[in-house]
């Protein structure tokens, strides 16, 4: 493709192999494992960060005609900005990621190890609007172990930020492989979106499957032993 025939797909508002951004945001595409962040984003401290996120969203509650001065909507600025911050994109800073712990494998476990059914709220990065599912992590120890309730809090660091979900499973799984030194990882998350189910296409039964397999995990017996721990009752 030649430059020109790019920088006129640029004007015209095309930016991943000629898709539109409409269409990325729609279609759920995502430009690559690293989330999107600009080289300042941690300039601001929480706190001016909540300010400037209050007043901007007192202002899109303005201009959609919400009266700022009733008594149920002129706090809704600082709890959004609030909820943002400190709860639901909490992922996005660093210093709240999940401190980790290794421990030796003193019980010679070496097998598969499976945490299945971890409940996770992510929100769609495209709409800002709720994704709601469930993880499956394993891992096989390579001398190493985590707690389990590790598990559970590098899935909340990570669902806690807007997200696609091919992303957020792809950044648990490298982070598990980084954590525990060995490749022998999985990651299977189920997820329902609400940017399918309430807006667009409106289709309230689809969920959206995705899958990790590294390692050990890549071969299909492999693969089946674990969807019988996961589904096992």
């Amino acid at each position: 493709m030649s430059n020109e025939t790019l920088t006129q797909q640029k004007k015209n508002g095309y930016s991943l192999n000629g898709f539109s951004h409409n269409e990325i945001g729609d279609d759920h595409l995502y430009t690559g494992i690293e989330t999107p962040m600009k080289p300042d984003a941690f300039l601001l401290s929480d706190e001016e960060k909540k300010e400037k996120i209050a007043n901007l969203f007192g202002e899109i509650m303005d201009v959609m005609g919400l009266d700022l001065t009733d008594d149920s909507l002129k706090g809704t600025p600082k709890r959004v900005a609030k909820m943002y911050i400190d709860e639901i994109f909490s992922g996005l800073h660093p210093k709240n990621k999940p401190k980790v712990a290794l421990f030796d494998n003193k019980y010679h476990y070496d097998q598969m190890l499976v945490e299945k059914n971890i409940t996770f709220y992510s929100n769609c990065e495209h709409h800002f609007v709720p994704i709601i599912g469930k993880a499956h992590i394993a891992y096989i120890s390579s001398g190493k172990v985590i707690g389990l309730s590790k598990l559970n809090r590098i899935v909340q660091y990570y669902a806690k930020r807007p997200q696609v979900q091919e992303r957020l499973t792809n950044q648990i799984a490298e982070e598990l492989k980084n954590i525990l030194q060995t490749e022998d990882v999985a990651v299977i998350i189920d997820a329902k979106h609400l940017c399918v189910s309430s807006r667009g296409i409106k289709d309230d039964t689809s969920a959206t499957v995705t899958s990790y397999y590294g390692g050990k995990f890549n071969t299909p017996s492999k693969i089946n032993e674990l969807f019988n721990y996961i589904n096992n009752q």
